[in-house]
């Protein structure tokens, strides 16, 4: 009983935070429309709610290294594994610029899907072929304006610790478009929001590890698969 309480409590406190930082979000976009029309300081918003989010749960704790490994002066197509929708609020502790790659559904979902169309992340509808070439076209446009773009290759979280097989999307546009992978790593996450429940009760230490980035000149479009096999060994050898 204690922890459903409690839980009931934590995510009460994440609905009051979420619907404050759309509020923000609105903000940001509205003041600064003209000024900053990649969402910068809307985006920016998320990283108080990421904090406060995991500084409310007694459950959490997050351990945050790599950070070094960005060059803010860079572009990445940032890829990572997908334990569980607590990675979302996770990534944000990476302190960076990106655009996720998030299915539709999320999109539809008050005030987290009204942030997410505000800070302009790309929609994608699954099955729909093209919706993929949409998603794959406002990928290339935000790297080409210096924006990096958030993927989780697997297409969907895992459903045990390991890492899955990684589709082909994300690898050939990086070559494409000329711009290194960034790899990084969720530990922990499977049990900060278990699959299927709402309980907290878990101690949860998670782990978020940005690692060096891997770079993609010396690649053919026809070598996607070595850097798509490549990075999937990096992440798999890296996880503990």
């Amino acid at each position: 009983m204690k922890k459903i309480l409690l839980s009931t409590l934590i995510w009460l406190c994440i609905c009051l935070l979420t619907i404050a930082v759309y509020f923000a979000v609105l903000a940001c976009t509205i003041l600064f429309y003209p000024f900053d029309k990649k969402r910068i300081l809307a985006h920016w918003q998320c990283f108080w709610w990421s904090n406060a989010v995991i500084r409310l749960n007694p459950y959490w704790k997050v351990e945050v290294t790599g950070r070094e490994n960005i060059d803010k002066n860079r572009t990445y197509i940032i890829v990572a594994n997908h334990q569980s929708l607590a990675d979302i609020v996770v990534a944000y502790q990476m302190k960076t610029q990106f655009k996720w790659v998030a299915k539709k559904a999320l999109f539809k979902i008050p005030f987290i899907g009204w942030s997410l169309s505000l800070t302009k992340h790309i929609k994608l509808d699954r099955g729909n072929f093209g919706s993929i070439k949409k998603v794959y076209s406002e990928a290339a446009q935000w790297l080409r304006e210096g924006m990096s773009v958030f993927f989780f290759p697997e297409g969907t979280r895992s459903e045990t610790t390991q890492i899955g097989d990684f589709r082909n999307g994300a690898f050939k546009l990086a070559i494409k478009e000329r711009v290194p992978i960034l790899p990084v790593i969720f530990e922990g996450t499977a049990t900060a929001i278990p699959r299927g429940s709402w309980i907290f009760g878990v101690k949860t230490n998670a782990k978020l590890k940005i690692l060096p980035a891997i770079e993609t000149t010396n690649y053919q479009l026809s070598d996607f698969a070595k850097l798509r096999d490549l990075t999937h060994s990096v992440l798999k050898e890296k996880i503990s």
